[in-house]
């Protein structure tokens, strides 16, 4: 079936791109896009009433996942990208749906897993929440592209949690980290791909419990990249704008994502409550 060629002719490069995630996750990816695209006005939702999605139902993802979308249609954004896997995997087509493809939206998945299945020939690991391991997304997406490639999935729930809770560099978290890579479907891998936003919050830690035995996957990277390169292809790239604006929208108030939030952009941010 032939697909229906996207027009956004009705955008304009100075409106805003949207970025939500459940919680502190997505600023990793937000942080990537502020870095390669410094001139863009950014509009960040966590919903960290919500969080973690990972444990959630589909029909509660897709309905927390339906209003952000709509609210960043209704702040005018020129882009959406879906800072969180667990989103992704189960809530892609419902935004498409929303937003009758009338702007671009960026997922965390299909510019990975392209990645990964074109430059790796190496038995893949990869770690996520267990909503998104239970589509089995990573697998079907990687292979679609490159069937030869070994994926094992591995569900990781405790890592959302002593993220949010603000417990990185902590005896606890080493012991999950250690428990989790050490097991058994991870035992072969020479690649591995953080499948949750928030597990980049965690590299330093990861990386050392592999040292050099493994690669692991910068995904906001990559997704920033894939960004830009879309807004590159529709003339959409905001330049020389001397004071980019940032909104960052929570739906509960907590000190872990103001803290996070401000480390990464900055102490001038202001954090604004919107329950949807």
């Amino acid at each position: 079936m032939r697909k229906n060629k996207q027009d956004f002719s009705h955008l304009h490069p100075d409106q805003p791109i949207g970025i939500f995630d459940s919680g502190v996750g997505g600023l990793t990816v937000a942080k990537e896009i502020n870095r390669m695209l410094p001139d863009e006005n950014l509009i960040y939702f966590g919903d960290t009433k919500h969080l973690p999605y990972g444990d959630k139902s589909k029909e509660a993802i897709v309905g927390y996942v339906s209003r952000i979308t709509r609210f960043l249609i209704e702040k005018n954004c020129k882009a959406i990208v879906i800072a969180c896997n667990t989103a992704t995997a189960n809530a892609l087509k419902e935004v498409q749906e929303i937003t009758e493809n009338k702007v671009p939206i960026i997922d965390v998945i299909s510019p990975v897993a392209e990645k990964v299945a074109y430059e790796i020939h190496t038995n893949v690991g990869v770690i996520a929440t267990k909503a998104t391991v239970n589509t089995g997304i990573y697998r079907k997406s990687i292979r679609k592209h490159n069937k030869f490639i070994q994926v094992d999935e591995l569900a990781t729930p405790l890592l959302v949690p002593v993220i949010e809770e603000g417990f990185k560099n902590h005896p606890v978290t080493h012991s999950i980290i250690y428990n989790y890579l050490s097991h058994s479907k991870l035992k072969n891998i020479e690649t591995l791909v953080l499948g949750c936003t928030h597990y980049p919050l965690l590299m330093d830690e990861i990386k050392q419990f592999y040292g050099n035995r493994v690669r692991v996957i910068d995904s906001p990277r990559i997704v920033a990249s894939h960004l830009k390169n879309v807004l590159e292809q529709h003339h959409l790239l905001h330049s020389k704008n001397p004071a980019p604006e940032y909104h960052f929208y929570v739906s509960d108030l907590t000190k872990n994502f103001e803290k996070i939030s401000k480390k990464i952009f900055g102490n001038g941010i202001r954090l604004e409550l919107k329950v949807l």
